[in-house]
């Protein structure tokens, strides 16, 4: 039981963020640990070669310059499969086209509305900035896909969308446009409940043999978890996305590495606030797995295990 003394955490002047998640991992101190682990275990699945990573994360985490940080790990290929949220797909392809800005959450939020600015969190977002552009932008390109065939996956519609995006000045940000460039699908089985969704729902109103297949996702989705040898999961925030990659890895007796990310309690039972114990009981997560949960904000968590690894890769 008493084996690893508690060292102090040694700062020294040009020690790089690496050197500070390692000093982490000796000081014993709460949250810091468990980062520290979460790095080691990141960089575990992405250098064990028999694994595919899956990334799932919440849209609101993409209204922030967290959104660079998703976008490195696509163009590094360091995932493999992301699932995620319809607002993932809004932001990200609104701020192609439209900026975001910084704001306040202690903003009078009846002068936002009378102003027309949406708020999420300390991010304001102007009108012109989402549903108005992303109707501009979006209905062209349903249409020309609409014109190639009538049923479209999410991953498949995803991918012909970053197509599309070929020739936006500010493509090289978008998560989208890496994913499809890098040939990383993007799964999205809550695909209505967003801008996004909407605008195939507006689309709908006049084509009505127009669809979105999701079973043929859920299809993709077994075929690339029954042909893993292995299994790894980087799961920020929780919802449909978290719920939806450990879902479908139980079936193959569980994930072999899970790091998540949260701010969720799990006190109400809830799957957002559910640690990786939990999902051990259910075969989501392998009984031996090499799996931690880090408490805190993924703006500040995320960028900081991701900027480890390109310490530790380059």
């Amino acid at each position: 039981m008493l084996v690893k003394i508690v060292e102090d955490i040694a700062l020294k002047k040009g020690m790089t963020l690496d050197d500070l998640l390692h000093e982490f991992g000796k000081s014993g101190g709460f949250t810091s640990r468990y980062l520290s682990e979460a790095a080691d275990i990141i960089e575990r699945m992405i250098k064990d070669r028999e694994t595919r990573v899956f990334l799932s994360f919440p849209a609101c985490i993409v209204a922030t310059g967290t959104r660079g940080v998703i976008t490195e790990m696509v163009k590094r290929k360091w995932v493999d499969v992301i699932i995620t949220t319809c607002g993932t797909l809004d932001h990200d392809l609104a701020r192609v086209w439209k900026d975001y800005f910084h704001g306040s959450f202690f903003a009078d939020d009846r002068e936002l509305h009378r102003k027309n600015i949406h708020r999420i969190g300390n991010i304001f977002v102007p009108v012109e900035s989402y549903g108005k552009i992303l109707e501009e932008k979006l209905q062209p390109i349903i249409e020309k896909l609409y014109e190639k065939r009538k049923s479209w996956s999410t991953r498949d519609l995803i991918w012909e969308i970053g197509k599309h995006l070929e020739d936006e000045k500010r493509k090289e940000e978008s998560i989208v446009y890496q994913a499809y460039r890098n040939k990383i699908p993007i799964f999205v089985p809550g695909i209505t409940d967003g801008a996004v969704g909407s605008q195939l729902w507006l689309f709908y109103q006049t084509h009505r043999d127009f669809s979105i297949d999701l079973l043929k996702d859920e299809q993709n989705l077994c075929d690339i978890i029954f042909e893993s040898r292995k299994t790894g999961g980087i799961i920020v925030g929780g919802g449909i996305s978290k719920h939806h990659l450990i879902w479908w890895n139980q079936f193959k007796e569980g994930l072999d590495y899970a790091v998540y990310l949260t701010t969720a309690l799990e006190y109400d039972g809830s799957l957002s606030g559910a640690q990786t114990r939990e999902a051990i009981s259910w075969g989501k997560i392998k009984e031996k797995a090499h799996h931690v949960t880090v408490m805190g904000d993924a703006t500040i968590t995320l960028p900081i295990l991701i900027a480890a690894m390109l310490e530790r890769f380059d």
